[in-house]
């Protein structure tokens, strides 16, 4: 049990827990093992942390959680996690100076890593029933964590279809589980549209709410997950209230309000709600409560 002060010699010897009980706002040490070039601008990082001479993950996430990535000297941000035995997975894409630099570089390289922040999405109270997942964009990223969930527990849930768009074929991101791993799961329909084809392309051709007026999934017994930009987010709303999908069954995410994680900078409260203490995950009635400020 490492002294309740944050010196660099006891932060060295603490453990993850201990770190969060002396200061919560200070990141472990851990280190990118792999990289994953996802799109031109979206990479997938692997993070481990080492521990007693082995590389292990830095904290188990739910579905839907974050972690706190930073780089020394530039800066920290929240992004969608998800983990395996030995690392993290953050798909991180390039819109500014810190996922410039990260995007700049190689395996090796320390980070700063602190989590997991959020309630995740309530796969538990959703089990037994059709699932329908809507993303755009980088917006699979956390949609993807409660797809893998599905995928991982396939007996309980009933049918799968993810609904996932992005601005052209270059920019569809994790192609490997859109048209390999997941097309092959049980009872699970992959629709994949881009806003604009290419030579190359013979898949759908339109924006997300309108593929999904055409699919006309069925709300009976389905709740459906959605995250992408917020202007898709609004249209394909109007459309899953008009295919009579009720606002208890409809969930989203509201992450990208999120800045210190622990309910302190006041950035991210909407009226009394703290996105980083009572979500980021609400549902669409749960929202319809907030003030119009999201």
């Amino acid at each position: 049990m490492v002294k309740d002060n944050a010196t660099p010699e006891n932060l060295a010897k603490a453990t993850t827990e201990e770190i969060k009980r002396i200061n919560p706002l200070i990141p472990m040490k851990a280190k990118v093992t792999k990289i994953i070039e996802e799109t031109p601008d979206v990479k997938t990082f692997y993070i481990s942390k080492e521990e007693n001479g082995q590389m292990v993950v830095p904290f188990h996430t739910a579905p839907g959680q974050l972690a706190m990535l930073s780089l020394p000297g530039v800066g920290e941000a929240m992004f969608s996690a998800t983990d395996a035995p030995d690392h993290l997975q953050l798909s991180i894409k390039k819109v500014g100076t810190l996922t410039d630099e990260l995007h700049e570089i190689v395996p090796g390289q320390t980070v700063g890593i602190r989590g997991p922040y959020g309630n995740g999405f309530p796969m538990d109270q959703i089990k037994g029933k059709n699932v329908l997942f809507i993303a755009g964009g980088i917006g699979l990223a956390p949609v993807r964590t409660a797809v893998r969930y599905c995928v991982d527990h396939r007996d309980d849930f009933a049918k799968l279809h993810l609904v996932y768009g992005s601005r052209s074929p270059a920019d569809l991101v994790f192609q490997y589980d859109l048209f390999e791993t997941w097309p092959a799961v049980r009872d699970f329909q992959v629709s994949v549209t881009v806003d604009r084809g290419d030579d190359n392309w013979k898949g759908n051709v339109g924006f997300v709410p309108a593929f999904l007026e055409e699919l006309k999934p069925n709300p009976d017994n389905t709740v459906c997950i959605i995250c992408g930009p917020p202007i898709m987010i609004k249209f394909t709303l109007g459309i899953l209230d008009k295919l009579g999908f009720t606002a208890e069954n409809v969930i989203t995410t509201l992450e990208m309000r999120m800045k210190c994680g622990i309910g302190k900078c006041g950035r991210c409260n909407i009226g009394s709600c703290y996105i980083c203490l009572d979500g980021p995950v609400f549902t669409l009635a749960e929202m319809k409560k907030m003030p119009n400020e999201y």
